[in-house]
């Protein structure tokens, strides 16, 4: 009975070490995954901008901007 019980407490001792290493590869995939999600979202926000950015700028025109800047100038008074 003494020999089983020398055997036995190595052997959990090892198994919760092959459990802790497969969690610690679970937690590494996690995380990359993770990091991938976050990069997709990233790009795909960005694109999102990139494309309103767009058709805002094709919405207001090229002269958009001169037009914004006189009216500005109208509005404001001399001293």
């Amino acid at each position: 009975m003494l020999q089983l019980k020398s055997i036995g407490t190595p052997l959990v001792l090892a198994l919760a070490l092959f459990a802790m290493s497969g969690c610690d590869q679970a937690e590494k995939s996690a995380q990359q995954m993770l990091d991938q999600a976050a990069e997709s979202a990233k790009q795909a926000i960005d694109k999102t901008n990139d494309a309103a950015q767009q058709a805002l700028s094709d919405a207001i025109g090229g002269d958009g901007g001169k037009a914004k800047t006189e009216d500005d100038k109208k509005d404001t008074q001399d001293i």
